[in-house]
C-alpha cells in the first residue's frame, strides 16, 4: 500500500506488491482446514446436499433393477394390466419423479451453499487483511489480493458442495458394482478386472489437474496485479505516452495463461478420451458375459438390461472427473486464501486508554528502542523519542530515512519488531483496537475518502452514534480550511464523493478535516499539508497548533474544535518544522537530535535536509 491508504512509504521496495513465488507450494492441510471450518458453519446445508445427492444415487441404482423386473414380468406374459406389473411400473415412475425432485434440490442446495461459503470466505479474508495492517498486507500485490477476494473466494466457495457431491458420486459406481455382484458374481468380476485402470486414471488426472489449476490462478493474479498498478498510475502513463507499452506489459502473462488453460483442457480431454476407450470395453465385456449367462438360462432378459445399465453406472468416470475437477479448483483456490490468512495480524489487547482527566494523561507519546523494517530492509534502528503531551513535534530527515514508517509505528499502523510505543504510560499493543483508533488520529499525504457523500466521508472516523456529527464535521472542516470550498459543491456536504471535482490540495484538506473530526488524544500528520499552498498551510498549521492549547478544554467526545492534544508531524518543509514546538531529526535509523527548529538550523547538515536553505520559515 502507498501513502494513499496510510502505509509507510520509502519509495519502491523489492518486496512491495509481490505475491509468493509461483513455484512455492504450501501444504494442502491449511486449505482443507479452511474449507472444513467454513463448511461447518453451514453444516446442515452440506449434510442436506450430501443426503439429496446420495438419495439420487440410490434412486438411480434402484431404477435399472426395477426396469429389469418390469420387463421380465411383461415378457413372462403377466400383462401390463396385472397388479404386480402395475406396481412395478408405478415404482419406476415414482423413482423417475424422485430423481427429478432430488436433482432440483441438489441444484438449489449447491447454489445457496456455494454463495454462502464464498461470502463467508470473502468476509473472513477482508477482515483479516484489515487487521494485518498496511505493511504486512504489502507482501501481496493489490491486484493479487483482489483476485483472491473475488475469483479465488468464489472457487473456494464450491469446496464443501464439491466434497459432498464427490462423496455422494462414489455411491453410484460402488453401488453399481455391488448390484452386478448380486445379479451374478461373474459380471462383477469382469468389471472389477478393469477397475485398477480407472483408479490410476483418476489419480493421474487429480495430480496433473491440481498443478495446472494452481499455475493458472497464479498467472491470473499476476495480470490483475499489473492492471491495478497501471490503473493507479494512469495519469503518469498518459503523460509519458507509454500506454501501448504498459498495455503490452499488463497482458504479457496472457500467453502463459493461455498455455496453462490449454494444458488444463488437454489434461481433462486426455482423461475423457482414455475413459472413452476403457469404459466401453468394460461395458461390452459385461454385456458379453451377461449374454452368455442369458443363453445358458442363468440370467433373465431384464437382468441383462439391468446389468448393461449397471455397467454404465459403475464406469461413471465422466461424473467423477467433473466432481474431482471442481474439488481440485476449490482446494487450490482455498490454498491461495490460506496463504493470506496464514500471515499473523498485529497483536491486540483489551485495555482502554486511561481517562484524560487522570493526572499525567496529557497525550504523552513515547517510542522506546523501536526497531522496524520495510521490505525486509532495516529502517528504524532503536528509535527513542518522547513527544510531550500537548506539544507539536515535527519529524524531519532525508528521503528514505523512515519518517513515514516512524509515524505509522507511533500510531500502531505498523507493529515494531522490537521496542515499545507508550501513550500516557500504556503500551499501544495492550490497547483495544477501537480504543486505540479513538485515541490516535491520522492524516496522510494522499488520503482516500470513504463514504457515499463528503459529509459521510468526514464523519467516518467519529466514534459513537451519528447524532451531533454534523456540527463536529463542519467545525473540523472549518479548522482545515475546507468548509468554504465544500459549501460551493453542488450539494454541499451532501455531494456524492464521485461527483465532487476536487484538487489534490482539497482532498488533503478533507483528510485533515476527517482526522480533526475524529478527535483523540494524539494526531499524526504524515506530510498531510504537502499539497497546500503557503497561505493555506499557514492557516491550517495555526489551527492545528491552537487546537492543542488548553489541555483541560477537551471534552469526552474529543470534539474537533478542541482537537487533539499532541501532534506528531512528518515534515518536508522547513516552514512546517519551524512552527512546531520541537523538531526530531531522524538520521541513520535513529533520532540524531530533538530541539527547536531554530536551534537545529545552525547546523549545516540540518540545513542540507531542506536544500540550500530556502523556505526557512
Amino acid at each position: 500500500m502507498t501513502h494513499a491508504s496510510g502505509a509507510p512509504g520509502r519509495g519502491s521496495s523489492p518486496a512491495q506488491g509481490r505475491s509468493p513465488a509461483p513455484g512455492r507450494r504450501t501444504k494442502a492441510a491449511p486449505a482443507d482446514q479452511l474449507l472444513f471450518s467454513e463448511g461447518r458453519k453451514h453444516l446442515w446445508r452440506t449434510v442436506a446436499l450430501f443426503l439429496s445427492a446420495t438419495a439420487a444415487a440410490v434412486a438411480g441404482l434402484t431404477l435399472p433393477a426395477a426396469l429389469g423386473r418390469t420387463l421380465d414380468l411383461l415378457l413372462a406374459g403377466e400383462g401390463a394390466g396385472s397388479a404386480e406389473a402395475g406396481r412395478w411400473l408405478a415404482g419406476c415412475a415414482a423413482l423417475t419423479c424422485a430423481l427429478v425432485v432430488l436433482d432440483a434440490a441438489d441444484t438449489v442446495l449447491t447454489g445457496t451453499l456455494n454463495s454462502r461459503v464464498a461470502a463467508g470466505l470473502r468476509t473472513r479474508l477482508a477482515t483479516h487483511l484489515l487487521a494485518l495492517g498496511p505493511l504486512r498486507a504489502n507482501r501481496f500485490a493489490h491486484g493479487d489480493l483482489v483476485t483472491r477476494c473475488t475469483g479465488n473466494a468464489a472457487h473456494a466457495g464450491t469446496g464443501p458442495s464439491s466434497a459432498a457431491s464427490a462423496l455422494a458420486a462414489v455411491v453410484t459406481p460402488v453401488g453399481a458394482l455391488v448390484a452386478l455382484a448380486l445379479l451374478d458374481p461373474r459380471l462383477a468380476a469382469v468389471f472389477f478386472a478393469g477397475t485398477p485402470l480407472l483408479m490410476l486414471l483418476l489419480r493421474a488426472f487429480s495430480r496433473t489437474s491440481t498443478d495446472c489449476v494452481t499455475r493458472y490462478q497464479e498467472t491470473q493474479a499476476r495480470i490483475a496485479g499489473r492492471l491495478v498498478e497501471a490503473l493507479s498510475g494512469a495519469r503518469t502513463i498518459a503523460a509519458a505516452g507509454i500506454g501501448q507499452r504498459e498495455g503490452a506489459r499488463v497482458l504479457e502473462p496472457l500467453e502463459e495463461l493461455s498455455g496453462h488453460g490449454h494444458r488444463m483442457w488437454r489434461v481433462q480431454g486426455r482423461a475423457t478420451a482414455q475413459a472413452a476407450v476403457l469404459v466401453p470395453l468394460l461395458q461390452v465385456a459385461v454385456v458379453a458375459v451377461g449374454g452368455l449367462l442369458l443363453s445358458g438360462g442363468e440370467l433373465s432378459v431384464g437382468g441383462l438390461v439391468a446389468a448393461a445399465r449397471y455397467a454404465v453406472l459403475a464406469a461413471g468416470i465422466g461424473t467423477l472427473v467433473g466432481q474431482l475437477n471442481a474439488l481440485v479448483r476449490g482446494r487450490t483456490a482455498a490454498q491461495r486464501l490460506a496463504e493470506v490468512l496464514a500471515v499473523a495480524p498485529m497483536r491486540a489487547g483489551r485495555r482502554t486508554v486511561p481517562d484524560h482527566t487522570a493526572p499525567g494523561t496529557t497525550g504523552r507519546l513515547e517510542l522506546c528502542g523501536v526497531r522496524a523494517s520495510y521490505g525486509g530492509e532495516p529502517v528504524l534502528r532503536g528509535v527513542d523519542l518522547v513527544v510531550p503531551g500537548g506539544a507539536t513535534v515535527a519529524v524531519v530527515g532525508r528521503s528514505g530515512a523512515g519518517k513515514s514508517l516512524l509515524a505509522a509505528v507511533a500510531g500502531r499502523l505498523v507493529e515494531p519488531e522490537a521496542g515499545r510505543v507508550l501513550l500516557d504510560g500504556t503500551d499501544l499493543a495492550e490497547l483495544d483496537p477501537s480504543a486505540l483508533r479513538r485515541a490516535i488520529g491520522f492524516a496522510f499525504e494522499r488520503p482516500v475518502l470513504f463514504g457515499a457523500t463528503i459529509g459521510e466521508a468526514l464523519a467516518a472516523g467519529i466514534p459513537g452514534q451519528r447524532e451531533g456529527h454534523e456540527a463536529r464535521v463542519r467545525a473540523a472542516a472549518g479548522a482545515a480550511c475546507a468548509d468554504e470550498f465544500v459549501r460551493t459543491l453542488p450539494y454541499g456536504y451532501g455531494t456524492p464523493c464521485e461527483q465532487a471535482p476536487l484538487s489534490g490540495g482539497e482532498v488533503q484538506r478533507l483528510g485533515l478535516a476527517r482526522a480533526l473530526a475524529q478527535g483523540g488524544r494524539v494526531l499524526v500528520l504524515d506530510d498531510a499539508t504537502s499539497s497546500l499552498d503557503t497561505v493555506t498551510e499557514l492557516k491550517v498549521t495555526r489551527a492545528l497548533v491552537g487546537a492543542g492549547e488548553g489541555h483541560g478544554g477537551q471534552g469526552r467526545d474529543g470534539g474537533a474544535a478542541r482537537g487533539a492534544r499532541t501532534r506528531l508531524v512528518v515534515a518536508h518543509r522547513a516552514s512546517t518544522a519551524a512552527r512546531a514546538d520541537l523538531t526530531a531529526w531522524l538520521d541513520g535509523g535513529r533520532i540524531r537530535a530533538v530541539a527547536p527548529h531554530a536551534q537545529l538550523w545552525e547546523q549545516p547538515a540540518y540545513r542540507a535536509l531542506f536544500g540550500s536553505g530556502r523556505d526557512d520559515g
